[in-house]
């Protein structure tokens, strides 16, 4: 079975190399073949596997850095289909690629808004007066380097390497412990295959809506949890585009969804909440554990 995954593209993006890793796993582990279709934005790339255009999207939602990737969110919030399949954590390494001759001749550094903000400090030091152009992703302005002496780019290594384009500083990002976490996401319950394991998920993540803005309208949610001893990895409100102050919250729970405790924690989450919905129920897989 050849499966078709979508990823954040042009081709060099850290979506993709995170889909690379995947896909290398996925063969080593069940010997499923698989094609990788980039796509412009991530959304576009979450609808296709909504739409049934392909089986599986790597996406990503959390940065060490800059916290949360809400457009992943607000899109799985809107696609009731989707399920969490696996979670991967990629180490991310920023560099600057540009033909200038030096880092003085450049005027404008196009990349992605994440990719920008975790190089912001370096951005201020270094180039201080160049023009910032935030882009879909870090390589959709790669292409154009080669015609454009005094325009840089923030991408990785490998996507300099792709291109054939010179890099001129590397590991820019200001902290040296910058990863962020993808989500591979398919259609429903997918095949155990594409999990990292098949018995038991080490993290269940749901998302709500609440009835009304009251007092304690959250510590009730938080309390189910609490007293029945699940631990949250992660708790994220957003809008919810209805009116202003009201909010989805997003969380990670450090517990499979069959467990009887989560079941239990459910059932009495669905009187305080207006919509529930899981996300899925994954491992999580470091890309150190893929290659």
């Amino acid at each position: 079975m050849t499966l078709s995954i979508t990823h954040l593209g042009p081709p060099g993006t850290y979506a993709e190399q995170a889909a690379v890793f995947y896909v290398n796993w996925l063969t080593k582990s069940t010997g499923f073949e698989a094609t990788l279709s980039p796509y412009p934005t991530i959304s576009q790339s979450l609808h296709a596997v909504a739409d049934g255009k392909a089986h599986l999207a790597v996406v990503p939602v959390e940065n060490s850095i800059e916290g949360s990737v809400t457009t992943t969110l607000d899109t799985l919030w809107q696609l009731d289909s989707l399920r969490i399949q696996l979670a991967l954590v990629l180490p991310i390494v920023h560099t600057l690629i540009s033909c200038a001759s030096s880092l003085d001749k450049i005027k404008t550094v196009y990349s992605h808004p994440q990719a920008l903000a975790q190089c912001q400090g370096w951005l201020e030091r270094f180039l201080p007066t160049v023009q910032i152009i935030p882009s879909n992703s870090t390589t959709e302005a790669l292409q154009r380097l080669e015609q454009e002496t005094t325009t840089a780019a923030i991408a990785s290594s490998r996507a300099a390497q792709l291109y054939n384009l010179p890099i001129l500083a590397s590991g820019i990002n200001d902290y040296p412990e910058n990863c962020t976490r993808f989500w591979v996401v398919s259609q429903g319950e997918a095949d155990a295959g594409y999990r990292a394991s098949t018995i038991d998920a080490s993290h269940t993540s749901l998302a709500f809506s609440m009835p009304a803005n009251t007092p304690g309208a959250l510590l009730r949610p938080l309390q189910i949890f609490a007293q029945l001893g699940i631990n949250l990895s992660r708790i994220e409100s957003r809008p919810t585009k209805r009116s202003l102050g009201e909010y989805l919250f997003f969380m990670d729970l450090e517990a499979d969804v069959k467990e009887a405790q989560m079941q239990s924690a459910l059932a009495e989450l669905t009187m305080h909440t207006e919509i529930l919905k899981i996300l899925g129920a994954y491992n999580i897989l470091p890309i150190s554990a893929v290659t």
